[in-house]
C-alpha cells in the first residue's frame, strides 16, 4: 500500500494496544493518521475517524483519499462519540486531550459505549482523577504504557469493562498510588514512569523551596506547599514500593 504512515512514539505506542481485527472509533482524530495507520498496518479493517473541528477533518479526508482508503476509513464531524452509532466500533481511542474533557466524553457517551470492548486512551492531564472515573464507571486497566516525547511524558492504558467485582484488598493508600501513577505500570516497574518520578520529586523539592522563600499571598501558598508535599509524598512512596 502506497504512502506508508509512520507514527510518532507516542501514538505508535497508542495503536499497539488496539486488539487487532476490532473495528476502531478514532476520536479526535486530528490530521487522520492514527486511523491510516490503523488501517495500512492490517490492525483494524475499518476505522470511524471523528473530530469535532471541521479544519482537521477536512485534511484527514485529505489524506485518507490520498492513500485510496475511503473504503476504509470514514469521516464524520462529531463532539466526543455524539455521531457513533452503538454496535458500531469494538474499540475506542482517545487521545490528545485533558483528563476532564476525555472524562466528559466518556461519560456522555456511556450508553453507545456499553457495547464497546476496549477503551485505548492517552489523557494528558487530572490523571488521578480520571483513574478514579474509570474504575467508578465500571473499567479495569487491562495494559498500561509510557513513553517519553519531545520533553514531555505521556501515559496511557487499555481500560476493559469489568467482568465482575475484582476479588482484591486495597488500602486507600495504595489506590492513590495507582490512580496517580498507574497500577501495571507500577506493578511492571515501568523504567519511563521511574523516570517521571524523579523528575516530578525534583520539581516538587524546586517548586516548594521558591514558594517558602519568595510567596507574597502566605495562605495560598501554604494551600499550595501541602498540595505539593502530598504529591512528593506519593511519588517518594512509589519509588520505594516499586523501584
Amino acid at each position: 500500500m502506497r504512502d506508508q504512515v509512520e507514527l510518532s512514539a507516542r501514538m505508535q505506542a497508542l495503536t499497539d494496544m488496539v486488539t487487532p481485527g476490532n473495528r476502531v472509533c478514532d476520536v479526535g482524530c486530528d490530521h487522520g493518521w492514527v486511523s491510516v495507520y490503523l488501517v495500512q498496518q492490517g490492525i483494524s479493517p475499518r476505522v470511524l475517524a471523528m473530530d469535532v473541528r471541521r479544519g482537521p477533518l477536512s485534511r484527514a479526508q485529505q489524506h485518507i483519499r490520498q492513500r485510496g482508503l475511503e473504503a476504509y476509513i470514514e469521516t464524520r464531524l462529531s463532539d466526543g462519540v455524539a455521531a457513533l452509532e452503538a454496535g458500531e466500533a469494538d474499540t475506542v481511542l482517545c487521545a490528545g486531550m485533558g483528563g476532564r474533557l476525555m472524562q466528559r466524553i466518556l461519560e456522555e457517551g456511556r450508553e453507545k459505549l456499553a457495547s464497546v470492548g476496549e477503551l485505548i486512551l492517552q489523557p494528558q492531564s487530572e490523571l488521578r482523577a480520571f483513574r478514579a472515573y474509570l474504575r467508578g464507571a465500571g473499567y479495569v486497566t487491562a495494559a498500561e504504557d509510557m513513553v517519553y516525547e519531545d520533553g514531555k511524558y505521556y501515559p496511557m492504558m487499555k481500560a476493559v469493562p469489568a467482568a465482575g467485582e475484582r476479588d482484591i484488598s486495597v488500602t486507600a493508600e495504595e489506590q492513590a498510588l495507582w490512580d496517580c501513577f498507574g497500577e501495571l505500570l507500577l506493578a511492571h516497574g515501568h523504567p519511563v514512569l521511574k523516570q517521571y518520578l524523579k523528575a516530578a520529586e525534583q520539581s516538587c523539592g524546586r517548586i516548594l523551596e521558591q514558594l517558602e522563600q519568595g510567596a507574597s499571598d502566605r495562605e495560598r501558598a501554604a494551600l499550595r506547599c501541602r498540595e505539593l508535599e502530598e504529591e512528593r509524598r506519593l511519588v517518594l512512596l512509589a519509588l520505594e514500593r516499586y523501584y
